[in-house]
């Protein structure tokens, strides 16, 4: 067992008798190939309940000021995670999503950027479409949930993929395919209601 593999048993084996994860829609979710998962944003454990919930090791940008805690900086890598400086144009940010996506492997994001301070669904950054469209990978649309409250079911359901090629062929821009994304995002919200 790797690294990554030991994190997310012990990950979910701390996390599940709090949350009581109700997963759904892991038939959608591609065996094989590039995917990108977008999801909703509402709390700082959202990256760690998708890389658990989710069947296939999951890669995530974090905040490069956690690469500069001494703890962290050996550790994050070995769990799929990677710097990008905030607030810039991170060129090697995005040569590493790109490749990740390229590769065959899954990239997660948080369209929105920033948690909701409400739980409602915010606009997406056109960020989300283009990995979509430059990473030759589909989309999994993810929706959690919430809220997080200690023993009540917390559901993280997956979408049926969003088929990209469609998209490349005709030359969408980045925009409209995050407003796509972003649509099937509160679609899942609005059919999984708590």
């Amino acid at each position: 067992m790797n690294l990554y593999q030991f994190a997310k048993s012990l990950v979910w084996t701390a996390l599940n008798p709090v949350y009581r994860f109700d997963i759904k829609g892991l038939e959608h979710f591609p065996k094989t190939g590039g995917i990108l998962i977008c999801a909703n944003h509402i709390d700082a454990l959202d990256p760690p309940v998708v890389g658990i919930t989710a069947p296939r090791p999951v890669h995530f940008m974090a905040k490069e000021e956690l690469f500069n805690a001494p703890v962290l900086k050996p550790l994050l890598p070995k769990l799929n995670a990677f710097p990008v400086k905030r607030g810039l144009s991170d060129r090697e940010a995005l040569r590493r999503a790109l490749a990740i996506l390229k590769g065959g492997d899954v990239m997660g994001i948080f369209p929105e950027g920033t948690r909701s301070k409400n739980g409602e669904l915010g606009k997406g950054f056109s960020g989300a479409g283009f990995f979509a469209l430059k990473g030759e990978a589909d989309v999994v649309p993810c929706a959690i949930v919430g809220p997080y409250k200690p023993f009540k079911r917390l559901k993280v359901v997956y979408g049926e993929p969003i088929i990209m090629q469609p998209y490349r062929d005709r030359k969408a821009s980045a925009d409209e395919v995050t407003s796509v994304i972003m649509e099937r995002i509160q679609q899942l919200l609005d059919n999984n209601k708590a």
